[in-house]
């Protein structure tokens, strides 16, 4: 079975102004929370997918990579000393060894397991365990630009909060994640074995591995302009924007301009462009749209 988008990493350098800008956007954060490597995070939950706005908080404590480990808070601070973005996808995983077999036997790059727990606070102001087991892998084709991992939940329960998954703009979802490059079919092989999808739909503009509730589109820089309106460079090969599903397009609509969010509709969607939404533009679509290109 594929693997279903867990969550993005959005990379961040202010985590008080990306808080600020996601409750304009229309959005419900939870409290925020600090790791034990350095980095404090704030999450938008959804039904099965999240958003996790990142920043790095205490650089002493951040470890180096070295050998086989890979350091999850080394990789977005050498992200931010580029840009703020989308700067990692991480699949949902229900067996974080087997995914480090499959990446294995497929010859896709492999790193140390690694484990970690922190405390999360509930709606009712109670601190609870959370803990994930995470899986990384790489392409060396990105330069650091992106990147990739499998994230298993050992406390569900205590993660996933229904309180913190009602949106003012009416977002049900991670409808898909964007990854721009010259070539679409230069990453067919390295993605089909990281989501375990092995069929594509392929358009004139874009490339669409289908993972269930959600999708990963690899778009040409011409497509990308064609539904975000924005120009990604000639050769990008890294996470430009996303799609977040909503129940209701004029409603979400009615939110950004009373919010005083600033947006432009194509292919069907409200588009939030990335210099407001900290390096990653937003594409707001109705969940029953279906995109097709021209």
């Amino acid at each position: 079975m594929p693997r279903d988008v867990d969550h993005l990493v959005l990379a961040v350098r202010s985590l008080d102004d990306a808080r600020a800008t996601y409750s304009r956007l229309g959005f419900t954060l939870a409290p925020t929370a600090h790791h034990p490597f350095g980095t404090t995070n704030s999450v938008v939950q959804f039904g099965g997918n999240y958003l996790e706005l990142l920043a790095i908080t205490d650089a002493a404590a951040i470890p180096e990579p070295a050998g086989n480990r890979f350091s999850f808070a080394a990789f977005n601070r050498a992200y931010l000393e580029h840009r703020e973005g989308l700067a990692m996808l991480a699949l949902h995983s229900d067996d974080a060894a087997a995914d480090r077999a499959a990446f294995e036997r497929w010859k896709l790059p492999v790193y140390e397991p690694m484990r970690f727990e922190r405390q999360a606070k509930g709606p009712d102001g109670v601190e609870r365990p959370v803990g994930f087991a995470v899986t990384f892998t790489s392409d060396a084709r990105v330069h650091g630009g992106a990147g990739f991992f499998t994230c298993q939940h050992l406390h569900p329960e205590n993660f996933w909060r229904q309180e913190y998954q009602r949106h003012p703009n009416g977002a049900l979802g991670v409808e898909s994640v964007v990854f721009v490059t010259r070539d679409p079919a230069d990453f067919h092989e390295f993605l089909t074995y990281f989501t375990g999808q092995h069929e594509m739909l392929a358009t004139s503009l874009h490339v669409r591995f289908a993972l269930g509730r959600s999708a990963v589109d690899v778009m040409s820089p011409v497509g990308f302009h064609a539904f975000f309106g924005e120009d990604a460079g000639p050769d990008p090969r890294r996470f430009t924007g996303y799609r977040i599903a909503v129940a209701d397009l004029g409603e979400t609509r009615r939110v950004l301009a009373t919010n005083g969010v600033a947006f432009t509709e194509r292919m069907g969607g409200l588009v939030v462009p990335a210099a407001f939404a900290h390096g990653a533009a937003i594409a707001f679509v109705a969940r029953e749209a279906i995109v097709r290109a021209p």
